[in-house]
């Protein structure tokens, strides 16, 4: 929930902005579109972005996994990465938000590469692993509702291949999972899940200070 790096001041964002990170201009006039909207803060950081694009690339994903869409921008960065016949199955409970970004996506040329399913996550990620989907995907993203981030990170688990990847958003939760006022149903299922990705075998992980705090899970 940070449209920026945390801590990150407004001259050195400029500068990092400016050579640090190569960003489309489709991207960019998307990210443009949805920071005027009221619930802006959703949005990924550039920073964040391009360090997924390169992950995509550094694992060779070519179906990828993504629960919370908001208007659109964390898939269309992935998916402009994407071969040819790569994919981002995305997942979002609003037909509102994600148009934002359909004709953004049309633009780019990466529409057919987006197939936006509607509704709760867990109902469609459920239906995947029914369908048989287990293993199938090489990268996964989580940027939804936080309380239930457990169910959607032990599905994505499932789904990810082996020595696939998955990233998940807003883990130091703007300094709230430190702050032992804050005992919402939000901040304590992030905590939970921070304390049960550093005890999980079946992963490596490491969490990093990129945009609200970003978790990377490789599958063992």
């Amino acid at each position: 929930m940070s449209s920026r790096t945390l801590g990150l001041g407004d001259d050195l964002h400029r500068y990092l902005l400016a050579t640090g990170l190569r960003e489309s201009d489709v991207a960019r006039r998307l990210r443009a579109a949805t920071a005027v909207l009221p619930l802006a803060r959703m949005q990924i950081s550039p920073e964040q972005g391009a360090l997924m694009q390169l992950l995509v690339r550094l694992t060779g994903a070519r179906h990828t996994l993504e629960v919370g869409t908001f208007t659109g921008y964390s898939a269309l960065v992935v998916a402009e990465v994407l071969p040819p016949d790569g994919t981002v199955l995305a997942c979002d409970v609003s037909a509102e938000w994600t148009a934002i970004g359909r004709p953004f996506w049309e633009e780019a040329g990466v529409a057919g590469r987006i197939d936006l399913r509607l509704g709760p996550a867990l109902d469609t990620l459920d239906a995947l692993l029914a369908q048989g989907a287990t293993g199938r995907f090489d990268f996964a993203f989580i940027d939804a509702d936080k309380a239930n981030y457990d169910g959607y990170y032990e599905r994505a688990l499932a789904l990810l291949r082996t020595g696939g990847l998955v990233a998940i958003d807003n883990t130091l939760w703007s300094g709230a999972v430190i702050d032992p006022q804050r005992d919402d149903a939000d901040t304590v299922a992030i905590r939970a899940l921070n304390l049960k990705l550093r005890r999980d075998a079946r992963v490596d992980m490491v969490l990093l200070p990129v945009g609200d705090g970003l978790t990377l899970a490789r599958k063992r």
